[in-house]
């Protein structure tokens, strides 16, 4: 069985109750396996980055295996805006949808899933990873500035560590894992700060040696990250110097080389 992300963002859970944590979200037009069902839950495994999850079975769309497989071949369009406005034509209601998000099968403004019909009229991107450059990593990242921190969180209304990596290189054709430690298994390691280019990762671990956090790096000795916010903060040899409390608040572990 398959599904489709057919609300503006969709809660994933850790476990099957509301009361779980959230450890990751849906975001529009994002499709999934589903793994079990249960009266009110769906165990599911997400399409884009084999996240293993539980939503609501209220938050969904079916979709036939052809629909999935159709997805999965085909590179789909991403909503380009921080949020855009989207019609459900089937009911005639408008929903809003954030960057990021999947416009499946995107035909002159018309989005057709099944039965379901929606209308997108904002601007939209194809990613492209052969048109991948670190500034537009960068850039990309510097449009999440402010935004809230949350836990499991992938927009512009609350965001973690991880997931504002992941959206930032999403939307330049990128993939990554959802969570910092899958991540930091990716690219070069590098032995020093110096090293590091714009666009690097930085990763930072626990008094265990978990990796924890996540970040982008800039010039000039300084990350991007999302920390209570996404915020710009001082990088060393040690991790990230807080400009605001004076202090460091991150213990860096390694930097690692994922663009060429």
């Amino acid at each position: 069985m398959f599904g489709i992300c057919n609300q503006s963002i969709v809660p994933c859970r850790g476990e099957a109750a509301h009361r779980s944590e959230m450890v990751t979200q849906l975001l529009f037009g994002e499709h999934f396996t589903i793994l079990e069902e249960t009266e009110e839950w769906l165990h599911i495994l997400t399409a884009y980055d084999n996240y293993d999850c539980w939503i609501s079975n209220k938050q969904y769309l079916p979709i036939k295996e052809e629909t999935f497989k159709k997805l999965q071949s085909n590179l789909q369009p991403l909503c380009a805006e921080p949020m855009q406005l989207i019609q459900d034509k089937n009911s005639g209601s408008f929903f809003p949808i954030v960057a990021g998000s999947t416009l499946p099968f995107l035909n002159k403004n018309s989005i057709q899933i099944e039965n379901q019909l929606f209308e997108f009229t904002g601007e939209y991107i194809l990613p492209d990873e052969k048109k991948l450059t670190r500034a537009k990593i960068i850039a990309t990242g510097f449009n999440y500035l402010n935004s809230p921190y949350l836990w499991g969180g992938r927009s512009f209304f609350g965001i973690d560590c991880s997931g504002f990596t992941q959206i930032a290189f999403k939307l330049n054709g990128f993939k990554l894992p959802r969570d910092a430690s899958q991540q930091a298994l990716l690219g070069t390691p590098l032995s020093f700060v110096e090293e590091a280019q714009a666009g690097d990762l930085a990763f930072f671990d626990n008094e265990e040696g978990r990796i924890i956090h996540v970040g982008i790096i800039l010039e000039d000795s300084k990350i991007i990250h999302a920390s209570g916010k996404v915020r710009v903060d001082k990088l060393d040899q040690y991790g990230i110097f807080n400009v605001d409390t004076i202090r460091y608040s991150h213990h860096l572990r390694v930097i690692k080389k994922v663009l060429a």
